[in-house]
């Protein structure tokens, strides 16, 4: 699952790091650091804290699927 966070738009509210905290990670107070790959593994946490982006600046390729139902093994 590919995922791209526009920093421009992110206002460090940091609830992605705190929902998946092996994808997301504040450095200092208001800089995101994040893996762009996230593993399958990670789909649910991954999929909550784009949903709880109080500015919507997260989107991850690939959550649509789990959304349906289907799972997307291959990704």
């Amino acid at each position: 699952m590919r995922l791209v966070v526009d920093l421009n738009r992110c206002q460090g509210y940091a609830q992605c790091a705190f929902l998946a905290p092996d994808v997301f990670a504040m450095h200092g107070e208001e800089s995101l650091v994040y893996s762009p790959r996230a593993e399958a593994e990670q789909r649910e946490r991954v999929a909550r804290a784009v949903a709880a982006c109080p500015v919507q600046a997260i989107t991850a390729d690939g959550l649509e699927k789990v959304a349906g139902g289907a799972s997307d093994a291959a990704r």
